[in-house]
């Protein structure tokens, strides 16, 4: 039987329309990952919020983490990026993004969500960089305490970190907030000030073994008496759950010493956007990876 050519060409023609459209399709799923805008204006305002409710879609419909860890890394390449030179207003723009955060936790259930801001290895930063840090908690600190959205929100703050490393002002704003909100249960924000894996381990055994000490036990005594759990009682927030899920911005494969105890069993997350321009869909697309993952805690 001989084809009829029109209809041959006609299917040809829409077999091949149907892969541009496809592939034009694939391409700006594409970049969206990459953070790309393939275009802009009211277009790409409806293509994003498209694809950002598809995501909410897919993640709501899966059980949440109860417990993320964030590591805020880019802060100073996003202010190069952006032709930025003040330390404080660079700070003061990632110290921002925690809002943002903390709405998205809020709307999506998730119950405790710890950001790491500060490590004691950025003591080796210059004096005007670790300023602006300083300043910049301080004053997201002292917002925090008075802003009507944290108490209708219930949102609890905690910081952990050795505190000694921290200049007064700052220590005086992390006490007002702390307090502002130590009835709230809704949600736990905990930001890790003066905070390192290392220093927190240390200061546990440390402290193991001047409780054992004021109890009058021998050094024999108390080796008999460490374990995992005894030193879990003495990390800075003991009562803390560790993280399911732990995010690290800025493209860095790396957890630099963030919860190095209780991490042991965490899905980790590496997005490539910077801290201070992190996106709902980024947030979105880490939480949607670790619900797809086989969790077996080493079973």
């Amino acid at each position: 039987m001989t084809e009829n050519p029109g209809t041959c060409t006609a299917e040809l023609e829409t077999k091949s329309g149907l892969k541009a459209r496809a592939g034009s399709a694939g391409a700006w799923l594409a970049a969206l990952r990459r953070g790309v805008r393939p275009f802009s204006g009211p277009v790409w305002q409806l293509v994003y919020g498209l694809y950002e409710r598809l995501l909410e879609r897919q993640v709501e419909a899966m059980p949440m983490p109860g417990h993320i860890g964030i590591i805020l890394d880019g802060n100073r390449r996003h202010a190069r990026a952006s032709g930025m030179n003040d330390p404080e207003a660079i700070y003061h723009l990632g110290a921002a993004k925690l809002d943002e955060i903390l709405a998205w936790t809020v709307d999506l259930g998730i119950r405790m969500v710890t950001l790491w801001v500060f490590s004691p290895d950025n003591l080796q930063r210059p004096e005007a960089e670790i300023g602006g840090i300083f300043e910049a908690a301080e004053a997201k600190m002292r917002a925090l305490a008075n802003a009507p959205y944290i108490q209708r929100h219930g949102v609890h703050i905690a910081v952990m970190g050795r505190r000694d490393l921290l200049p007064k002002a700052l220590l005086e704003a992390i006490d007002a907030a702390e307090a502002a909100t130590r009835n709230n249960r809704r949600i736990t924000v905990t930001l890790a000030i003066g905070y390192g894996g290392r220093e927190e381990i240390t200061d546990a055994v440390r402290a193991f073994l001047a409780d054992c000490a004021a109890r009058g036990l021998s050094t024999e005594e108390a080796a008999v008496r460490i374990s995992p759990e005894a030193i879990r009682r003495h990390l800075y927030l003991s009562d803390m759950p560790d993280p399911d899920l732990i995010i690290r911005t800025s493209g860095e494969v790396r957890l630099s010493g963030f919860m190095l105890w209780q991490s042991v069993h965490s899905e980790l997350y590496f997005c490539d956007v910077n801290w201070p321009a992190m996106r709902r869909i980024d947030y979105l697309r880490a939480i949607r990876s670790f619900q797809r993952r086989d969790r077996r805690f080493g079973v």
